[in-house]
């Protein structure tokens, strides 16, 4: 089938993003003229009373840094220091390290500091240049022997993608001591959370998909598998349909999948640079 210019207007680009992503995308898509279609196929959980341990008085002197991968985990963070009744870091000592990607850096704000620690000068907000684990690691330099925590998901449902592992690798080859702590849950939306994607596909009315992370790919395969259908459908089903990713590891995971990636991301700090790349792709078809 041939997608219309008509269509190509407002083209219907679905995303697989999990919740608290969500309205970031959606509204990044609409401002840009395109008709979003949201089908998550990851639900994402937080569990602060696993970190609870680590933020009770004096847990966190032993550490001299938390680096946080993704959003749900300053998030989690947040959620269990405020249920609190002091703060969890005490305002004299060294300095203390937040180190976050990109836009995610956001939610450690005014009231994520004062959450944390009365004294802010105390504290250093760390954020890489770009937007990676592996940059992440880099920007914190030396470890020295120092301790690390490492708030990050448990995985239910998919398969746990290499990222984390390979980010507290880097960590202890630049000799810091990662402390693990399974800050949230990323749990598999289901059997039927590609359904959207599906019933738009099987009417021609599916132009992109963009991925924002290896394991939203592996939950969409599943849900496709449970309609007896592979990715190879989608692709025959709707011939120009553009594959995006959000930054070249979720594009890299996605082809270990057996996905192949249209458009990658570079400037994947925040959304506006799928946005950029999907508007480039699209400006070839509009008129």
């Amino acid at each position: 089938m041939q997608t219309s210019v008509m269509s190509l207007q407002n083209p219907t680009v679905a995303f697989t993003t999990p919740p608290n992503y969500a309205a970031r995308l959606s509204n990044l898509l609409s401002l840009s003229g395109y008709t979003p279609l949201w089908c998550p196929t990851l639900l994402i959980q937080p569990l602060p009373s696993t970190l609870a341990p680590f933020l009770s008085p004096h847990s966190l002197r032993p550490f001299s840094a938390i680096a946080f991968t993704s959003r749900t985990a300053i998030q989690a963070l947040l959620q269990a220091a405020t249920s609190l009744s002091h703060p969890p870091l005490p305002p004299e000592g060294p300095t203390f390290t937040l180190a976050a990607l990109g836009k995610d850096a956001d939610l450690i704000d005014a009231q994520f500091l004062s959450a944390f620690c009365t004294n802010s000068n105390r504290l250093c907000v760390l954020v890489p240049p770009t937007a990676t684990p592996t940059a992440l690691a880099a920007a914190l330099g030396d470890g020295r022997g120092r301790r690390v925590l490492c708030p990050v998901p448990r995985v239910i449902g998919v398969n746990e993608p290499p990222v984390v592992p390979g980010f507290l690798q880097e960590l202890r080859r630049g000799r810091w001591v990662p402390v693990r702590v399974e800050a949230y849950e990323t749990r598999w939306a289901g059997p039927r959370c590609a359904e959207g994607i599906v019933t738009a596909s099987e009417e021609g009315g599916l132009d992109a998909l963009v991925f924002t992370s290896t394991a939203e790919v592996e939950g969409l395969l599943q849900s496709l598998k449970e309609f007896g259908l592979g990715f190879a459908d989608l692709r025959r089903r709707c011939p120009r349909l553009v594959v995006a990713a959000h930054g070249p590891v979720t594009a890299a995971g996605a082809q270990r999948l057996g996905v192949e990636v249209d458009v990658v991301s570079s400037r994947f700090g925040s959304f506006d640079g799928v946005i950029e790349v999907l508007n480039v792709t699209f400006s070839r078809f509009r008129v």
